[in-house]
Protein backbone atom coordinates (compact mmCIF):
# COMPACT_ATOMS: atom_id res chain seq x y z
CA UNK A 1 0.00 0.00 0.00
CA UNK A 2 1.23 3.49 -0.82
CA UNK A 3 -0.19 6.80 0.30
CA UNK A 4 0.92 10.12 -1.13
CA UNK A 5 -0.13 13.16 0.87
CA UNK A 6 0.59 16.77 1.75
CA UNK A 7 0.19 18.57 5.08
CA UNK A 8 -3.20 19.76 3.87
CA UNK A 9 -4.54 16.21 3.48
CA UNK A 10 -2.47 14.38 6.10
CA UNK A 11 -5.51 13.75 8.34
CA UNK A 12 -7.27 11.92 5.51
CA UNK A 13 -4.11 9.86 4.90
CA UNK A 14 -3.90 9.10 8.64
CA UNK A 15 -7.50 7.89 8.68
CA UNK A 16 -6.86 5.68 5.64
CA UNK A 17 -3.76 4.30 7.36
CA UNK A 18 -5.66 3.56 10.59
CA UNK A 19 -8.33 1.66 8.68
CA UNK A 20 -5.86 -0.30 6.52
CA UNK A 21 -3.56 -1.21 9.42
CA UNK A 22 -6.26 -2.34 11.85
CA UNK A 23 -5.05 -5.45 13.64
CA UNK A 24 -1.41 -4.38 13.77
CA UNK A 25 0.01 -3.05 17.02
CA UNK A 26 3.70 -2.24 16.43
CA UNK A 27 4.83 0.05 13.64
CA UNK A 28 8.49 0.69 12.74
CA UNK A 29 8.85 4.01 10.92
CA UNK A 30 11.81 4.33 8.58
CA UNK A 31 12.81 7.55 6.85
CA UNK A 32 15.42 10.25 6.61
CA UNK A 33 15.58 13.09 9.12
CA UNK A 34 12.81 15.51 8.21
CA UNK A 35 10.84 12.98 6.15
CA UNK A 36 7.76 13.53 8.30
CA UNK A 37 7.71 10.54 10.66
CA UNK A 38 6.75 12.55 13.75
CA UNK A 39 4.22 14.63 11.84
CA UNK A 40 2.57 11.50 10.48
CA UNK A 41 2.38 9.85 13.91
CA UNK A 42 0.82 13.06 15.25
CA UNK A 43 -1.86 12.86 12.54
CA UNK A 44 -2.48 9.15 13.16
CA UNK A 45 -2.89 9.78 16.89
CA UNK A 46 -5.38 12.58 16.23
CA UNK A 47 -7.30 10.34 13.81
CA UNK A 48 -7.37 7.62 16.49
CA UNK A 49 -8.95 10.04 18.97
CA UNK A 50 -6.00 10.96 21.16
CA UNK A 51 -6.92 13.78 23.50
CA UNK A 52 -4.38 16.19 24.91
CA UNK A 53 -0.98 17.30 23.71
CA UNK A 54 0.87 15.18 21.15
CA UNK A 55 4.58 15.99 21.05
CA UNK A 56 7.86 14.64 19.73
CA UNK A 57 9.55 11.99 21.92
CA UNK A 58 13.05 12.89 20.71
CA UNK A 59 14.22 13.86 24.21
CA UNK A 60 11.81 11.85 26.35
CA UNK A 61 12.36 8.67 24.22
CA UNK A 62 8.82 7.42 25.00
CA UNK A 63 5.57 9.39 24.96
CA UNK A 64 2.32 7.81 26.06
CA UNK A 65 -1.02 9.04 24.72
CA UNK A 66 -4.60 8.07 25.55
CA UNK A 67 -7.54 7.96 23.17
CA UNK A 68 -11.01 9.08 24.18
CA UNK A 69 -12.03 5.43 24.61
CA UNK A 70 -9.10 4.62 26.91
CA UNK A 71 -6.68 2.98 24.49
CA UNK A 72 -2.96 3.64 24.98
CA UNK A 73 -0.64 4.62 22.13
CA UNK A 74 3.12 4.77 22.60
CA UNK A 75 5.28 7.01 20.41
CA UNK A 76 8.93 6.04 20.70
CA UNK A 77 11.98 7.74 19.20
CA UNK A 78 15.24 5.76 19.27
CA UNK A 79 17.32 8.43 17.50
CA UNK A 80 19.39 9.40 20.54
CA UNK A 81 20.03 5.81 21.66
CA UNK A 82 23.21 3.92 20.78
CA UNK A 83 21.99 0.34 20.70
CA UNK A 84 19.49 -2.28 21.83
CA UNK A 85 20.84 -2.27 25.39
CA UNK A 86 19.99 1.42 25.80
CA UNK A 87 16.54 0.77 24.32
CA UNK A 88 15.97 -2.01 26.85
CA UNK A 89 17.13 0.22 29.71
CA UNK A 90 14.74 2.96 28.55
CA UNK A 91 11.79 0.55 28.76
CA UNK A 92 11.12 0.33 25.03
CA UNK A 93 10.67 -3.45 25.07
CA UNK A 94 7.98 -3.15 27.75
CA UNK A 95 6.00 -0.88 25.44
CA UNK A 96 6.50 -3.09 22.37
CA UNK A 97 5.16 -6.18 24.15
CA UNK A 98 2.42 -4.41 26.12
CA UNK A 99 -0.33 -5.17 23.61
CA UNK A 100 -0.83 -1.44 23.05
CA UNK A 101 -0.24 0.39 19.79
CA UNK A 102 3.39 1.53 19.35
CA UNK A 103 4.95 3.78 16.74
CA UNK A 104 8.75 3.64 16.73
CA UNK A 105 10.97 6.10 14.89
CA UNK A 106 14.55 5.07 14.04
CA UNK A 107 13.92 1.32 14.62
CA UNK A 108 17.28 0.45 13.05
CA UNK A 109 18.91 1.54 16.34
CA UNK A 110 17.53 -1.60 18.06
CA UNK A 111 16.32 -4.05 15.40
CA UNK A 112 16.47 -7.15 17.60
CA UNK A 113 13.84 -6.10 20.14
CA UNK A 114 10.81 -5.88 17.85
CA UNK A 115 8.08 -8.52 18.09
CA UNK A 116 7.03 -10.70 15.17
CA UNK A 117 4.32 -8.98 13.19
CA UNK A 118 5.88 -5.52 13.41
CA UNK A 119 4.74 -3.50 10.40
CA UNK A 120 7.52 -1.60 8.61
CA UNK A 121 6.57 1.79 7.21
CA UNK A 122 8.81 3.83 4.93
CA UNK A 123 8.19 7.58 4.76
CA UNK A 124 9.96 9.65 2.14
CA UNK A 125 9.77 13.19 0.82
CA UNK A 126 8.70 13.30 -2.81
CA UNK A 127 8.61 17.09 -2.98
CA UNK A 128 8.92 20.09 -0.69
CA UNK A 129 5.40 19.53 0.69
CA UNK A 130 4.60 15.99 -0.44
CA UNK A 131 5.31 12.71 1.34
CA UNK A 132 4.99 9.07 0.34
CA UNK A 133 4.14 6.37 2.85
CA UNK A 134 4.91 2.79 1.79
CA UNK A 135 3.58 -0.14 3.80
CA UNK A 136 3.79 -3.85 3.08
CA UNK A 137 0.50 -5.13 4.49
Amino acid sequence: MELIFTLEDIQQAAQTFNTASAGYKVFALHGEMGAGKTTFVHAVCKAAGVTGNISSPTFSIINQYHTANGEVIYHIDLYRLKDEEEALQAGVEDCLYSGNTCFVEWPEKAPGIFPDGTLDIIISATGSNTRKLKINL
